[in-house]
């Protein structure tokens, strides 16, 4: 989700779902320790609870990232892992490092002693010609001797060499149950399952059989679904789409006057009305407009479905 989870997305996305996990695109350890790039870590108090992604595989700089992270007020510090694209790679962090849970397992316990908040990993089922459960339980069993309580499996194996990585998430079969067999072999162990997941249904099932869901395209395609998915799982009212959306008023307006251009803010927006009349012309009116000179507020409610303005 590089690019796309920005402080931005998250504050939308905590207003669609007061209970998710927000988490940040994926920060390198590099950008924080050796660029000093601290403004990385601005957030909003209203995204509470989020954690900060980090990538690299240097455990002394990861470390220091995570002190970065919990200064900052991050809830937890993530270990991405997973991510198969070549910029990853060329850095030696991301999806390659499944080869590598020794180093993993350094990295980890370097940054749990710097820490007092939650230090996770985000991975792969496994990853090129490494495609059984047997290294999955190896990296599994490697992070738990490191202190690791929590677990978040994208349950698709990563190609590292052939594979773009939009065909990584399209291409190598989704694998849940080596994900459902993870958790019944290791129950001391919080699983998250990530991967294809995309309406209320799938992740009613899958918490059947593990104890968390992550969700990402899906949620950013169709940000509604965090709503619909917690007025299922938690009992609360589902609020309109316009309602959500005009809740975004003040913190657009304040954006806007630190000197935020709304095509920054605006493209997060682009799914709410999602499979709804009036959709297409939403989109379209925020993505011609947002980039303008002067774009404000009013743009937004010009985008507004007709349904949406009549209520």
């Amino acid at each position: 989700m590089m690019d796309w989870t920005d402080r931005h997305c998250r504050y939308f996305h905590r207003l669609l779902s007061p209970r998710a996990r927000l988490y940040t695109e994926m920060v390198t350890s590099a950008a924080l320790v050796r660029g000093r790039q601290l403004r990385l870590l601005e957030h909003s108090q209203q995204e509470h609870p989020v954690a900060l992604q980090l990538g690299g595989s240097d455990p002394h700089e990861l470390a220091q990232a995570a002190r970065d992270g919990a200064e900052a007020g991050y809830d937890e510090i993530n270990l991405n892992v997973g991510c198969p694209s070549d910029r990853v790679q060329s850095g030696r962090f991301g999806a390659c490092l499944m080869r590598e849970p020794a180093l993993v397992g350094e990295c980890m316990k370097a940054m749990r002693n710097a820490v007092s908040v939650p230090v996770t990993v985000k991975c792969r089922i496994g990853v090129d010609d490494q495609d059984d459960y047997a290294g999955l339980q190896h990296f599994t069993e490697t992070m738990l001797d490191a202190g690791v309580e929590i677990l978040v499996v994208h349950a698709r194996k990563a190609w590292l060499q052939g594979l773009s990585p939009k065909e990584n998430r399209e291409i190598p079969p989704l694998d849940y149950e080596r994900v459902y067999r993870l958790k019944r072999e290791f129950p001391e162990l919080v699983v998250v399952i990530n991967g294809g997941i995309s309406t209320v249904e799938q992740v009613q099932a899958h918490l059947c059989q593990v104890d968390g869901v992550m969700l990402g395209r899906a949620a950013y395609h169709d940000p509604y679904l965090l709503a619909q998915i917690e007025a299922v799982l938690y009992g609360e009212p589902l609020p309109g789409r316009d309602e959500v959306l005009r809740h975004m008023r003040p913190y657009v307006e304040a954006e806007l006057a630190r000197g935020t251009a709304l095509k920054h803010i605006g493209r997060h927006l682009l799914g709410l009305y999602q499979g709804e009349p009036g959709a297409r012309a939403f989109r379209r009116t925020i993505s011609e407009g947002a980039h303008l000179p002067g774009a404000g507020w009013e743009l937004i409610e010009r985008a507004l479905p007709p349904c949406s303005i009549a209520a």
